[in-house]
């Protein structure tokens, strides 16, 4: 089974973005040939930094690598180092109906929160999604909740296609990210974590950031340990946390706080997260210290993945005629 799945290089990956998605990736990189891209093209339909662009997309291959994507079971690219993306986005977005567009729930919120530069890039990033899943005939693609709209989209479209020019793509289908891909910001447990301040624990914060972040993170009223999401959402919150990282069950993290109070638990959460990052962190520096490595395992993936690209382009263009 083939599976492609990537992430935008903006901001900071962090400890939600790894316990969801990067070590659900490491373990379906065990069984099924995957594709996992670094979608800069995506990255530019929101604000961003030309000067930092190329270091960001760079960061984001050390945290795919740091967290244990073997370029030798997997393949790793850069989506703009690959012009069939956007070569089959244009061809899909023949077939794409506005009305599927215009109800996106992604482009709604995006399109509020940069009211200064909603563009038609942003319009058209489901499409662009389909493409880049399209592109290697991919069977699976792990996604958090927000995501699994695109990837319907990209159903109805090789539907769409397939039955007007004939079979050349399987239908994908969503598999939906563990729980980490559903941590809370750490200032606010009603919004999902973002790559931004507070909120969040990037996966190269330092120790002592840790410790500071988890420190000042909010908490409920009262002084019980529970799980209880309704009444308890930021002790819930941290408790998702500490059980993901230590793999320790809620119900026996409970029972280890029982009495205690929230100052202790944070502490040891702190102490729980560092040395659950500490490999990741080690392996990190390591591969920083090595760019042409990086360079290789870079160079490799594009061929492998547009070996399958021009293939695939190749097909479409004779279904459709050119």
């Amino acid at each position: 089974m083939r599976i492609f799945s990537g992430m935008r290089p903006s901001g900071q990956l962090h400890i939600g973005n790894y316990l969801g998605a990067l070590k659900n990736w490491v373990e379906l990189q065990k069984k099924h040939q995957c594709v996992f891209g670094v979608v800069d093209y995506h990255a530019i339909t929101t604000p961003f930094d030309s000067k930092t662009l190329k270091k960001d997309v760079t960061a984001l291959v050390l945290d795919y690598l740091a967290a244990g994507i073997d370029p030798e079971k997997s393949t790793i690219i850069i989506q703009s180092h690959i012009p069939e993306h956007t070569e089959l986005a244009w061809i899909l977005s023949t077939l794409t109906p506005l009305g599927e567009l215009e109800r996106m729930t992604q482009f709604k919120e995006k399109a509020k929160q940069h009211k200064e530069s909603v563009n038609a890039g942003l319009f058209c990033y489901p499409v662009l999604m389909a493409a880049d899943i399209l592109l290697y005939k991919t069977e699976l693609v792990p996604v958090g909740e927000d995501q699994v709209q695109h990837v319907e989209l990209s159903r109805v479209l090789t539907r769409k296609f397939n039955n007007k020019f004939g079979q050349v793509f399987p239908e994908p289908k969503a598999q939906l990210l563990k729980a980490g891909a559903r941590i809370k910001s750490l200032t606010d447990p009603t919004k999902k974590m973002s790559k931004t301040g507070d909120e969040s624990i990037a996966l190269t914060d330092s120790p002592d950031t840790i410790r500071q972040k988890i420190k000042t993170a909010i908490t409920d009223s009262g002084k019980k340990v529970i799980y209880d999401e309704k009444n308890k959402p930021a002790i819930s919150n941290l408790l998702t946390i500490y059980h993901l990282f230590s793999e320790k069950s809620i119900t026996e993290i409970e029972k280890q706080y029982r009495g205690k109070g929230y100052a202790e638990f944070k502490k040891d959460l702190a102490e729980v997260i560092i040395n659950g990052l500490a490999p990741f962190q080690k392996k990190r520096k390591e591969l920083e210290k090595n760019p042409q490595l990086i360079q290789k395992i870079l160079a490799e993936g594009q061929k492998r993945a547009q070996k399958i690209a021009k293939e695939t382009m190749k097909e479409v263009k004779r279904k459709i005629g050119l």
